[in-house]
């Protein structure tokens, strides 16, 4: 069963600078089109559905309103107003326990598709871990806006099928571990159990752990006057 995770584990991002005040943006209404299954505006809402969990997870400093909503693991988005100033505010965030050593695994993929705004300081990403929350690998889909992962340059390399700039660093609590797609994706497939191996077999810097959560959702820094971040389709699958 998925779990929240400390809240200061969820500082794997520096802004690199602030995104002007002065950049117009337009509000968009809150929530979906039509009446969902189920939202919150709380800050620490969560809802399960069919083994997985959604966590609205506002928890920066500074963070200005989000509402959630969801009809299914699969189909879910945020209504998100946050302003320019520095930090990460929200993870919003479908979540999903697999709880098995990773070299027990022959597969764990996942599948997303999302709709995101054309300005503002966002990454859609998975934040993927241990189950002893050491480690943390965040793997970058896009990026929008001046932002920058913790730590170090350290390669790129073609792995899970995308090509990454991978960073290395921690946050004072964890490793973390970063994947930078080179390209812009908003729709895909991730080989995670690639990803996993290349830093256990490649770099060397895990070893057989075991797979906790698997995250996915938006690192939202700036999303000023109201934005609409949307998940079209989303799984995972490990065995």
């Amino acid at each position: 069963m998925a779990k929240l995770l400390p809240l200061f584990k969820r500082r794997s991002v520096l802004v690199l600078t602030a995104v002007p005040a002065a950049v117009a943006t337009v509000a968009l209404a809150a929530g979906p089109a039509q009446a969902a299954t189920w939202s919150s505006s709380d800050k620490y809402a969560s809802w399960n559905n069919n083994g997985y969990t959604l966590y609205n997870d506002v928890w920066g400093g500074g963070a200005g309103p989000q509402t959630i909503w969801a009809n299914s693991a699969a189909n879910w988005g945020v209504w998100s107003n946050q302003p320019n100033t520095g930090g990460i505010k929200s993870y919003p965030n479908v979540s999903k326990w697999v709880g098995t050593p990773i070299n027990s695994l022959k597969s764990v993929t996942s599948g997303y598709s999302v709709s995101v705004p054309s300005s503002g300081a966002f990454e859609s990403a998975y934040d993927i871990w241990d189950s002893s929350n050491a480690d943390e690998i965040m793997v970058w889909l896009n990026k929008t806006g001046a932002i920058g992962p913790i730590g170090s340059y350290v390669t790129n390399v073609s792995v899970g099928g995308y090509n990454f700039n991978v960073y290395k660093g921690d946050n004072g609590s964890n490793n973390v571990y970063s994947f930078l797609n080179t390209g812009y994706s908003t729709s895909g497939t991730v080989d995670i159990l690639s990803v996993l191996k290349w830093l256990e077999n490649s770099e060397h810097w895990i070893g057989n752990v075991t797979l906790g959560n698997v995250q996915f959702g938006w690192e939202i820094t700036s999303s000023s006057g109201g934005m609409n971040f949307q998940v079209n389709n989303y799984w995972v699958s490990a065995s």
